[in-house]
C-alpha cells in the first residue's frame, strides 16, 4: 500500500510516544492523519508538539460507542480520502506483583489494564475494519486490499519480568488477537500484524527510575540502548508498504530477551 494523499488513517495514543511518532511519519508521507488519545493527553500538548496536519481526537478507547463515533468522524472529515491504515498505540503498563508487600494483585487494576490494551486495541480495529471493509478496494483487479491494522503488543508478551503480571497478560492477548484477526479479515482484504517493541524511549518509561533505564539499556544485546519511537514508525511504515505482510507479530528488540527482573 502507498502512503499518500489519497488515503487516512487513525493512530491511537497519538498524542505521544509511540503513536505520536508514527502519527507524525504518516503525516508526513501525506496521509491524513486522525490521532486518539484522552481529552487530558490532548489538552496539555503544547502549539509545538502537535504534529502539523494531524487531527486530534478525543477518544476513550475503552469505550466503544466513543471509537465507533471517532471512526465516523474521522471518515467524514477525509471523505475523499478513505481509512485505509490504523495503528494501535495506546497503552498503560503500570506494576504490581500477583502476591505483593500488601497483599494480593488488585483485581481492578488488572482489569483496567486489560481493558486498555487488549478491550481497547479491539475496539478500535473492529470499528476501523468495519469502515474499511465498506470501502472499494485500493487495487481494482488486483489483491483486493481494503486496509491495514497494526497493534501493539510487547516483547512482555513473551517473556514478563516481576510484576508484569497484567501488562503481559494483556500483551500476549494482543499477540494472539493478531493472528486470529488477520485470519478473521482476510476475506475483506483487510491485513493485521503486530509489532512487539522492547524497550522505548517513551513517556511510559519515565514511569521507572534513571538507573534502572540504564540497566535495560545495557542488557540490549545491540545496539546497546534504548529504542526511539521513531523507530517503531519506521516498521509501522514498513508494514504497511508490504502488502505480503500478514498475520505477524514482529520483535522490534535489539535481540533483547527481558530477564526476570
Amino acid at each position: 500500500m502507498q502512503l499518500d494523499s489519497t488515503i487516512s488513517a487513525i493512530v491511537t495514543g497519538g498524542a505521544s510516544g509511540l503513536g505520536a511518532a508514527t502519527a507524525r511519519m504518516l503525516a508526513e508521507r501525506g496521509v491524513h492523519v486522525t490521532a486518539f488519545d484522552l481529552a487530558r493527553s490532548i489538552d496539555s500538548l503544547s502549539d509545538d508538539a502537535k504534529v502539523p496536519g494531524v487531527t486530534y481526537a478525543a477518544v476513550d478507547v475503552t469505550d466503544f460507542e466513543q471509537v465507533s463515533a471517532g471512526v465516523a468522524a474521522a471518515q467524514r472529515a477525509t471523505r475523499d480520502a478513505p481509512l485505509r491504515v490504523a495503528v494501535n498505540c495506546a497503552g498503560i503498563a503500570p506494576s504490581a506483583r500477583i502476591v505483593g508487600r500488601s497483599g494480593p494483585h488488585d483485581p481492578g487494576l488488572f482489569a483496567t489494564v486489560l481493558n486498555v490494551n487488549l478491550n481497547g486495541t479491539f475496539h478500535v480495529m473492529t470499528a476501523a475494519a468495519n469502515a474499511m471493509a465498506a470501502q472499494d478496494p485500493i487495487d481494482a483487479g488486483g489483491d483486493g486490499m481494503r486496509g491495514v491494522i497494526i497493534n501493539t503488543s510487547s516483547v512482555a508478551a513473551f517473556e514478563g519480568q516481576v510484576g508484569q503480571a497484567a501488562y503481559s497478560a494483556s500483551k500476549g492477548a494482543v499477540h494472539a488477537l493478531s493472528i486470529t484477526a488477520a485470519r478473521d479479515l482476510a476475506s475483506l482484504g483487510i491485513r493485521v500484524n503486530a509489532i512487539a517493541p522492547g524497550v522505548v524511549e517513551t513517556p511510559m518509561m519515565q514511569q521507572i527510575t534513571e538507573e534502572f533505564r540504564e540497566h535495560l539499556a545495557k542488557i540490549v544485546q545491540f545496539p546497546a540502548r534504548l529504542a526511539r519511537p521513531e523507530e517503531y514508525a519506521k516498521l509501522a511504515e514498513s508494514i504497511i508498504s508490504n502488502d505480503y505482510l500478514n498475520g505477524e507479530t514482529i520483535r522490534l528488540d535489539g535481540a533483547l530477551r527481558m530477564p526476570p527482573r
